[in-house]
C-alpha cells in the first residue's frame, strides 16, 4: 500500500506512513514492522458531548481483524465479535501515556482506533499500536503534547533485547514494555522472572535509549505532513465561581479538615458537605441559574488538589496522618472458606481482597486464540471482579469492564514466575480476587492475597509474591521538577490527586510484575531509581506478615479438590491403552469418570485426573491391565486362545499371550493338550521366564498348582516348537492415536 509520506526506523524495522488514505480523519498512519502492519486513526469532536460535561472522554480501541491472519472467523455470523482480552490490553496499555499529554481544560471527545490490517505472526502490535498512536495524534489537529516512542525489551542469555519475536519471547526472563519521551519515561507495563532491582533500572535506561530513533522519526514524519494545531475552547471553572469556591474552602480550614479524617467515607461526606456550602454561596452571591454548576465540581477538583499537594510538600503530611514511607496496616490470613481448593483474606487499610484458588484438569486450560502468534492456551488464570459495593456505591454489576481485564492481567503476570512447572504440579489453576473493600491499590492486594491462596490450596509455589504501589508529589519550576515526594502505600485520593502510581511485585530475590502510570509529563530515572528503592523496603515487609500468617505452601491439597496421579507406561503399550479409534480410553474415562491425559513425546508419562481417590484407584487399575508386562514370578489367571502339538499359548494380560509347553501343562506326561485344556478355557499359570533378546513369555501350569499347594517347583527340559513360538511375544494394535489431547509444552506454564 503506497503511502505519500513515510519515515523508516532503520535500526528497529520500523516504517510509519501518512496522507493517502483516512483522509478525513483528524490524523491516520500505518506503522509496520516486518510482514506487521498496523492502521492507527484520531479523531477528535468539533464540540462537547453535553452542555454539563465536566470529563475528557477519552476512547481508545484496537482490533484485530482474523483476514489479517489469513483466517475466517469463527461463529455463525463469520464475523469479529466483541473485543477479545489482548485488545482490551493493547488498548489500555495505549490509552495511559496519550491521556496525560492532552491540555488541562480540553474536554472535546477524542477517539483512537487501531486496526490490525496484517501479521506475520511473529511481530507483536502492541507497541506498534502505541506508537502509531502518538504519530497520528501528533500529524493532527488536535491539541496534544506528544510525541512518546514504545518498545519492548527483553532479555535473553544476559542480553537485552529491543522488540523480540515471539519466538524469543519463548527464552526471555524479561517482557518491559517502556513508552517515553525525549527527555523522561511516560509509562512502563510487564513481568520478570524476579529480576533484580539494579538490573531492572538499567533495562529502563536501556529502553530510554531505545526509542529516541522512534520519537525523531515521528517529528521527521510531522514536519512533512502535520496539519496546524486548532483552536478548541477549554472547559475551566469561571474565575467568579472559583473564588467564591476558595473563599468557602479556606474559611476556618473548611476544605483541610475535610480531606484530613482517617476514613475514606468520612472524607467524602465532609468534602461533599464543603462542596453544598460553596454551592449556596454561589447562588447567593451570584444568583441562582446565573452560572454553571459543573464549574463547583472543577474548581473543587483544584482546590482539593492543592490541600493534599500542599500539605504534602508543605507540611509534610498526608490525609490518614501517615509518614511518607509507612505501610497502613496489615493482616492477612488462609483456609477463610470451607470445601473451596484455597482461599485467602488480605486486608490493608482500607483495601479488602478475598482470593480463591481453585484447581482442575488440562481440559480446564483457557484457550487463546494466537491471532498475532504466541501461546495457543494458558493454565493459570487470575480473575479480578470491583463490585461497586466494594467504594459503598450502588452501580454496574455484571460482566468484567476494562479496569477488572487490567488490573486482573497485572496480578497474573507478576505470580506467574513462581509457579512450578506443569511437569511438577500438573493442574490448571485460576484465582478469583474479590474485591470487597477499596481505598488504593486493590490490584497489589491481589498479587498478595493471591500468593496466600495458592499455599493455602497446596500448590508449590518456588517462593511468596508481595505488591505494594507508591506515589509521588512534584512542583515545577521552569518545566522541571524542583521539588518532590515519594509516597509509600497510596490511598485512593493520592492517587487521584498526586502524579503517579507506580505498581511493582517481587519476591525477596527480585521484580516479577511492574506498571507505571503518570499524571504528569515525564518521570525521571532518577526519581524512578529512588521509588523502586522505597517499593523494595515496603515488599519485603509485607513479605514478612503474608510468611507470618502463612510460612510454606500446604503439603496436601484440599479434599475437596481434584487429585492427579502421574504414571509411566512402556511407550509401546500407548497404542494399546488408546485402542483401535480410541475405544480402550475412552472405555476407561467412561467406567471410572476420569480424565487420562497422555504426554504427546511418546514417553509414555501419563496423567490421570479424578475427582475422587475411588475414581482414581479404578482407573489406576484398568491402565495397569492393559498397560501391564508379563512378569516372571507372577502367578496369572488367563484364557487359551490357541492349541498346538506342542502346547497352547493362553493371554494372560489384555494383548500379551506366552506359551505353555505341553509338558509344563500337569505333573504327569500329557499326551494332547486338549486332555487338560480346551479354546476358550481360564486356566491358573505362573510366567517362568522371558527371553531376554525376542521377549518370549514362558508359561507353566504345572508352576502354578505347585505354588498353589505349597510344593516346590522343578522345571523340566523340553524342546523347541520349531519357531511357532515367536507368538509369546504378541501385543495389542496400537490404535489410533488421534484421540490424545494436545497439551504442547508441558515444562512452562503460560
Amino acid at each position: 500500500m503506497k503511502q505519500e509520506y513515510s519515515v523508516t526506523i532503520p535500526e528497529l524495522g520500523i516504517t510509519i506512513a501518512t496522507g493517502s488514505i483516512a483522509r478525513q480523519a483528524n490524523g491516520a498512519v500505518t506503522i509496520s514492522k516486518g510482514e506487521t502492519t498496523v492502521f492507527v486513526s484520531a479523531t477528535a469532536a468539533e464540540g462537547l458531548r453535553s452542555p454539563d460535561q465536566d470529563f475528557f472522554p477519552l476512547t481508545v480501541d484496537y482490533r484485530e481483524k482474523f483476514a489479517a491472519a489469513g483466517r475466517f472467523p469463527g461463529g455463525y455470523f463469520k464475523r469479529e465479535g466483541k473485543p477479545s482480552e489482548k485488545e482490551i490490553l493493547t488498548s489500555r496499555l495505549c490509552d495511559r501515556p496519550l491521556r496525560p499529554l492532552f491540555p488541562e481544560g480540553f474536554l472535546n471527545e477524542v477517539q483512537v482506533i487501531g486496526l490490525l490490517l496484517s501479521t506475520d505472526l511473529q511481530n507483536e502490535t502492541d507497541v506498534l499500536m502505541v506508537n502509531g498512536a502518538s504519530a497520528a495524534l501528533l500529524c493532527s489537529d488536535i491539541p496534544w503534547n506528544g510525541p512518546i516512542g514504545a518498545v519492548r525489551v527483553g532479555e535473553i542469555n544476559g542480553e537485552f533485547v529491543i522488540n523480540p519475536t515471539n519466538e524469543q519471547m519463548q527464552s526471555t526472563t524479561l517482557d518491559l514494555i517502556y513508552v517515553g519521551n525525549e527527555r523522561d519515561m511516560m509509562m512502563i507495563e510487564g513481568s520478570a522472572d524476579q529480576i533484580a532491582d539494579e538490573r531492572f533500572v538499567a533495562a529502563l535506561e536501556f529502553a530510554h535509549a531505545a526509542i529516541q530513533p522512534i520519537i525523531a522519526a515521528q517529528r521527521q514524519l510531522a514536519s512533512q505532513y502535520a496539519k496546524a494545531k486548532r483552536e478548541f475552547a477549554l472547559v475551566i471553572a469561571d474565575p467568579a465561581v472559583f473564588a467564591i469556591c476558595e473563599e468557602v474552602a479556606t474559611t476556618n480550614d473548611a476544605l483541610a479538615n475535610a480531606v484530613y479524617q482517617e476514613k475514606k467515607q468520612d472524607r467524602e461526606k465532609a468534602v461533599t458537605a464543603v462542596k453544598a456550602n460553596a454551592l449556596a454561596a454561589a447562588n447567593d452571591k451570584l444568583g441562582e441559574g446565573k452560572f454553571d454548576p459543573r464549574h463547583i465540581s472543577i474548581a473543587f477538583e483544584k482546590l482539593q488538589e492543592r490541600v493534599y499537594r500542599q500539605t504534602i510538600l508543605n507540611g509534610g503530611n498526608r490525609a490518614d496522618g501517615r509518614a511518607f514511607d509507612t505501610l497502613r496496616p496489615i493482616s492477612a490470613e488462609t483456609d477463610v472458606l470451607p470445601r473451596v481448593h484455597g482461599s485467602a483474606l488480605f486486608r490493608r487499610g482500607e483495601t479488602q481482597a478475598l482470593v480463591i484458588a481453585t484447581l482442575g484438569t488440562s481440559k480446564d486450560a483457557q484457550e487463546l486464540d494466537g491471532l498475532t502468534g504466541g501461546p495457543k492456551s494458558k493454565t493459570f488464570i487470575l480473575h479480578y471482579n470491583f463490585p461497586p459495593f466494594s467504594v459503598g456505591e450502588c452501580g454496574r454489576f455484571g460482566s468484567p469492564g476494562r479496569r477488572e481485564i487490567g488490573h486482573g492481567a497485572l496480578a497474573e503476570r507478576s505470580l506467574l514466575p513462581v509457579l512450578p512447572p506443569e511437569d511438577v504440579f500438573p493442574y490448571s489453576i485460576r484465582l478469583s480476587s474479590e474485591i470487597m473493600e477499596s481505598n488504593g491499590s486493590t490490584s497489589m492486594a491481589s498479587v498478595c492475597g493471591g500468593t496466600l491462596a495458592l499455599m493455602d490450596a497446596g500448590v508449590p509455589i518456588t517462593a511468596p509474591v508481595a505488591g505494594i504501589s507508591c506515589g509521588l508529589v512534584t512542583e515545577e519550576k521552569d518545566g522541571l521538577i524542583a521539588r518532590h515526594v515519594i509516597l509509600t502505600d497510596i490511598i485512593g485520593a493520592e492517587d487521584h490527586f498526586g502524579d503517579m502510581d507506580f505498581k511493582i511485585c517481587g519476591t525477596l530475590k527480585g521484580i516479577t510484575g511492574f506498571q507505571l502510570d503518570l499524571k504528569i509529563h515525564g518521570l525521571p530515572i532518577a526519581i524512578a531509581r529512588e521509588a523502586i528503592a522505597r517499593n523494595k523496603i515496603a515488599r519485603d515487609r509485607i513479605l514478612e506478615i503474608i510468611t507470618d500468617a502463612k510460612s510454606a505452601p500446604s503439603t496436601e491439597i484440599k479434599p475437596s479438590a481434584p487429585r492427579i496421579h502421574q504414571m509411566q507406561i512402556p511407550p509401546d503399550k500407548i497404542g494399546a491403552l488408546i485402542g483401535p479409534g480410541g475405544k480402550n480410553i475412552k472405555r476407561i474415562t467412561e467406567f471410572s469418570g476420569c480424565q487420562v491425559d497422555i504426554n504427546e513425546d511418546d514417553s509414555g508419562r501419563l496423567l490421570v485426573f479424578a475427582t475422587n481417590s475411588e475414581s482414581l484407584q479404578r482407573a489406576i487399575h484398568e491402565i495397569n491391565i492393559i498397560t501391564a508386562q508379563i512378569e516372571v514370578g507372577k502367578t496369572y489367571k488367563g484364557i487359551v486362545r490357541s492349541i498346538k502339538e506342542f502346547g497352547c499359548f493362553v493371554e494372560c494380560l489384555p494383548g500379551q499371550e506366552g506359551l505353555v509347553h505341553v509338558s509344563e501343562l500337569a505333573d504327569f506326561r500329557v499326551n494332547k493338550v486338549e486332555d487338560v485344556c480346551k479354546l476358550g478355557d481360564e486356566i491358573i499359570v505362573k510366567c517362568v521366564g522371558v527371553e531376554e533378546r525376542s521377549g518370549k513369555v514362558r508359561l507353566s501350569r504345572r508352576a502354578a498348582i505347585a505354588e498353589k499347594e505349597g510344593r516346590a517347583y522343578e522345571p523340566k527340559p523340553h524342546s523347541g516348537d520349531g519357531g511357532s513360538h515367536d507368538r509369546g511375544s504378541r501385543s495389542g494394535d496400537r490404535g489410533d492415536r488421534g484421540g490424545r489431547g494436545d497439551r504442547g509444552d508441558r515444562g512452562r506454564r503460560r
